[in-house]
């Protein structure tokens, strides 16, 4: 019997669905494996630049919160300088009513006329005594012409309208460190005439120190009522203000303070008439 060569591949032949199964799991395999390298890289990728965002973000956070920072600070320092710049005595024009007008200026002739005047500060005092003072603190110089241990300041009060009237007077203590307060002076001179006002005793209020007339409350040194200014006249004002030494309260616990004030000038309305 003859034999013919062999076959080693059936062409043609018909593939089992075990064998495309086989083939199918392969290819699946190897394409997890390439899938699974290239998530890796994708989301390596990802990590790094969401650690780049980050810094980003903290960057702009911290960079918000010093530009915070420094605007507080600026705001601070700006509140500082307004209130150096007031000092510790302003003089001011209240309510006016009725074309009634009332004008401050440092000089009789009032070539210079405001509404508010900064009757300027005094730094490192001690305590002195009234006795000590200068004479003639209302008479010698216009402006703030403050001595030694003491503030003092001149200014004048005009009627500038064409119509006579009456104004009220206050003056308020608008902020205090350290009780300074407790042992302070204020001579108030109206066209020459003066008072000198301090608080109340440290026990009761209500009782004047031996040398001085009572403040009207514990924030308001007075609060005069009625003084007539006829239409073109004026009233000279000086306010002297000290530590005064035999204040049994100017102790060692006072060291360091300060003191504020304002002086308020206001137009008194006219009463409307009424008829019967």
């Amino acid at each position: 019997m003859a034999f013919g060569k062999k076959k080693t591949k059936i062409e043609n032949a018909a593939v089992t669905p075990e064998e495309v199964a086989k083939l199918g799991h392969k290819h699946e395999v190897e394409a997890a494996k390439d899938k699974k390298s290239s998530v890796y890289d994708h989301f390596h990728a990802q990590d790094e630049a969401k650690a780049v965002a980050d810094a980003k973000k903290r960057k702009k956070r911290y960079a918000a919160i010093l530009a915070a920072l420094v605007a507080i600070l600026l705001i601070m320092y700006i509140i500082s300088m307004l209130l150096t710049q007031w000092g510790d005595l302003v003089i001011t024009i209240g309510d006016l009513y009725d074309g009634k007008t009332l004008m401050l200026s440092e000089s009789a002739s009032f070539d210079d006329a405001h509404v508010k005047l900064n009757g300027g500060s005094v730094a490192d005092v001690t305590n002195i005594t009234k006795a000590w003072l200068p004479k003639g603190l209302d008479t010698k110089k216009d402006g703030q012409h403050n001595g030694e241990n003491y503030l003092a300041y001149t200014f004048y009060l005009k009627n500038t309208g064409d119509k006579d009237l009456e104004y009220n007077t206050t003056m308020n203590i608008t902020g205090v460190s350290k009780s300074a307060d407790e042992a302070i002076r204020i001579q108030i001179y109206k066209n020459g005439k003066d008072s000198v006002y301090a608080k109340g005793s440290y026990k009761n209020r209500k009782i004047a120190e031996t040398d001085a007339t009572v403040w009207k409350d514990t924030d308001t040194v007075i609060a005069s009522k009625d003084a007539e200014l006829k239409a073109g006249e004026t009233d000279k004002y000086t306010v002297v203000m000290w530590i005064e030494g035999n204040d049994p309260e100017c102790v060692d616990a006072i060291r360091g303070g300060s003191i504020r004030s304002q002086m308020i000038f206001d137009v008194v309305p006219d009463v409307p008439e009424t008829t019967g």
